[in-house]
């Protein structure tokens, strides 16, 4: 009997061989490891984790619209119209009436000429880079961008030039590159980037843009909601929604959902409807996800700035507080005005990724749950604690978590301080 044959090398290799593999088991083994924790409880200021109270510094909710009444009662009228699903795409039988208010309002919010949701977040930049781009063409991006615009750049094919983190003389740089590479050249970055915190540097990025003729896009995942007079995100808070050719959104954060979108010129979307293989070849969003995105976009249109002020309150509350126990913070940046632009997310800067499990292990077991990034989220030694906050978050619940990180971090010398 002859021998199985056997491909030269197994796929499942690097599975069972990574450079992280022998860190991932030490940190399973002393219950380090700071994924998958157990939620048990709705999202809030203070939630249930694995069995003990604690106050959440690590949710995106940042308007804490998942537990408004109207949004929850939004989503049980969906499930109720529409069941539990529609089992099939936008394009054939899954567009629902809900679709269609949404992307309309969505379109008003954003100041553009049209809007298209799509069941993800991660769908709607991966589906619109990935079909607006081809391999002749030249994308720009940010290194602090969210992975899914790296994805949508490879699934393109265009040639990416990246350059580094908010220094507009590397964008330029790479603005001239791209001239010289013979194809259509779009800049994408983050409004807020979501493991620094900190804003863009839009009007720069606009100025370089026109004068190479550059197309911009900007992902407001983590700006939607929250930037600006409207919440439309940093494009709105700088005063140049008119100077970005598409902005992309979450629903998962501020809109107290799941899903996402990408807003711009009406031929650019109807282009998306029809070519993007992420919008046609995904099941549509199940309705209560659609009910609830609704009727959060329709509270924040109604009673946005009095959340946006208080969720910006709390960011700067808790800045502050870390700010005094010598903690050192990543900044926010400024606006042209001289203004500090407060965003929901406040870094605290550790360096070291074995020190920063540890020290989220450490408030995790005191009550306070963070998100820790390490490589390669981050560059090397380069490892934060992000905290992030909600307008729902009271100055008690802030407090408290302050006093916690204080007692905490006394067992940790080598943080590095102000």
């Amino acid at each position: 009997m002859s021998e199985t044959a056997k491909a030269p090398v197994d796929v499942f290799a690097k599975a069972r061989e990574h450079d992280r593999l022998e860190q991932l088991e030490a940190a399973k083994e002393h219950d380090l490891l700071p994924y998958f924790r157990l939620l048990t409880s709705q999202a809030g200021p203070v939630v249930e984790m694995e069995g003990r109270e604690t106050i959440m510094l690590g949710s995106n909710n940042y308007l804490g619209l998942t537990g408004d009444p109207r949004v929850k009662e939004a989503a049980r009228e969906a499930l109720e119209t529409y069941g539990t699903g529609v089992t099939g795409s936008r394009l054939l039988n899954g567009t629902t009436p809900l679709h269609l208010d949404l992307e309309r309002e969505l379109a008003e919010w954003m100041g553009t000429d049209d809007a298209i949701v799509f069941t993800t977040g991660y769908q709607a930049n991966v589906g619109a880079i990935g079909t607006i781009l081809g391999p002749a063409d030249t994308v720009i991006c940010d290194s602090g961008d969210h992975a899914s615009i790296l994805d949508g750049v490879r699934i393109s094919g265009a040639k990416l030039r990246p350059f580094r983190h908010n220094r507009m003389d590397k964008l330029e740089r790479m603005l001239g590159r791209a001239a010289e590479d013979g194809g259509g050249v779009l800049v994408v970055v983050d409004g807020v980037f979501s493991m620094e915190g900190d804003v863009c540097d839009l009007p720069a990025i606009v100025e370089l843009c026109r004068t190479y003729g550059a197309r911009l896009m900007v992902d407001e995942a983590h700006g939607a909601g929250v930037l600006g007079a409207r919440g439309a995100g940093a494009a709105e808070l700088f005063g140049l929604e008119d100077e970005v050719d598409l902005r992309m959104g979450t629903f998962s954060k501020s809109l107290a959902s799941c899903g996402g979108f990408i807003a711009g010129p009406a031929d650019v979307v109807e282009y998306l409807r029809i070519s993007s293989r992420a919008f046609i070849f995904s099941a549509s969003a199940v309705p209560a996800a659609v009910g609830a995105a609704l009727a959060a976009l329709r509270v924040i249109r109604a009673e946005g700035p009095e959340l946006f002020e208080r969720l910006l309150g709390n960011a700067s509350y808790l800045r502050e507080g870390l700010r005094s126990l010598g903690l050192q913070v990543v900044e926010p940046g400024t606006l042209p005005d001289g203004r500090v632009a407060t965003t929901p997310v406040v870094p605290v800067v550790v360096g070291d990724d074995w020190q920063a499990v540890l020290l989220w292990k450490a408030l995790f077991d005191a009550g306070v749950y963070t998100n820790v990034a390490i490589h390669p989220a981050v560059p090397p030694g380069g490892a934060l604690l992000r905290t992030s906050l909600m307008a729902t978050h009271t100055r008690e619940n802030l407090d408290a978590a302050l006093a916690t990180i204080e007692r905490t971090i006394a067992d940790f010398p080598d943080l590095p301080r102000l």
